[in-house]
C-alpha cells in the first residue's frame, strides 16, 4: 500500500470524533516504546498490560492497536502477540511523522539537519574511506540511474559511523514525509562530488555539495 493511501487512513482516523483519544494513546505508546528501548521486530506488551501502564481503558487500547495495525505500524501474530513492524519496509517513521511532526519549527529544521548529517558523512568518508570503495561508488554513479536519495543513501552507508547512517535514514524518512521530492540534479554534480572525495579535498567537496547539489547560496 502506498504512503498516500495510508496517509488517507490516518486522516480518516484524525477526523473521527474520538481522534484525540486515539492520538493521545499513540503518543503514550511512542513514549513507552522509546523508554523500553523496543525496536522493529520486538513484541509490545499485551492489551491488558498496555491499559494498566498507560492508565486507559482496554477498549481504547484495542481500538488504537487496531488502527495502528491497519496503518501497518504493528502486526499481530496468532499465539505470539503484537510486534513492531520493520520501519524501513513499512515506512513506520514516515507514518509517525504525519502524527508528530506538526510543529512548524521542527519541520523547518528537518532539511537543515539532513544537510548537516550528509556533510558529516562526507567528512568521514574523506578521512577514512578506502580508495577502492570510492572507485566502486564512482562506477556505480556512472552506470546507474539514481535519484538524490539513492545517492546519499550510498554516502551514508559508505561512511564508517553506523550511528550517523541510522540517524540519516530516520531524518531522511521524516523529510520525505514533510516535503515534496527534491528537483533532479544533473549527474555531473554527483560525479564531481565523488571526485572531490577521491582527492580528499574537503573544501571542494563542501562547495560542490552546498552550491551544485543543494543549491544553497550561503556558506552553511
Amino acid at each position: 500500500m502506498r504512503l498516500l493511501e495510508k496517509a488517507s487512513d490516518a486522516e480518516m482516523i484524525h477526523s473521527n470524533p474520538s481522534s484525540k483519544i486515539y492520538l493521545d494513546i499513540v503518543e503514550k505508546l511512542r513514549n513507552m516504546i522509546e523508554a523500553d528501548g523496543l525496536l522493529p521486530g520486538d513484541r509490545i506488551p499485551s492489551e491488558r498490560e498496555l491499559a494498566e501502564r498507560l492508565n486507559v481503558g482496554r477498549s481504547s487500547v484495542r481500538e488504537a492497536l487496531r488502527a495502528l495495525e491497519l496503518l501497518g505500524l504493528i502486526e499481530t501474530r496468532r499465539g505470539e502477540g503484537t510486534f513492531i513492524k520493520d520501519f524501513q519496509e513499512h515506512r513506520l517513521v514516515e507514518l509517525l511523522g504525519a502524527f508528530f511532526l506538526q510543529n512548524p519549527q521542527i519541520q523547518s529544521n528537518l532539511l537543515e539537519t539532513k544537510y548537516l548529517i550528509e556533510m558529516d558523512c562526507i567528512r568521514t568518508i574523506i578521512a577514512y574511506c578506502s580508495e577502492a570503495d570510492l572507485d566502486i561508488l564512482l562506477k556505480w554513479a556512472a552506470q546507474s540511474g539514481f535519484d538524490d536519495e539513492s545517492f546519499f543513501q550510498k554516502i551514508a552507508e559508505l561512511n564508517r559511523n553506523k550511528l550517523l547512517e541510522r540517524i540519516w535514514r530516520i531524518i531522511n524518512s521524516y523529510a520525505k514525509a514533510s516535503y515534496a521530492p527534491a528537483q533532479a540534479i544533473p549527474l555531473e554534480g554527483y560525479i564531481n562530488l565523488i571526485q572531490a572525495l577521491k582527492e580528499r579535498n574537503e573544501n571542494k567537496a563542501r562547495s560542490i555539495y552546498y552550491h551544485s547539489i543543494r543549491k544553497l547560496s550561503t556558506d552553511t
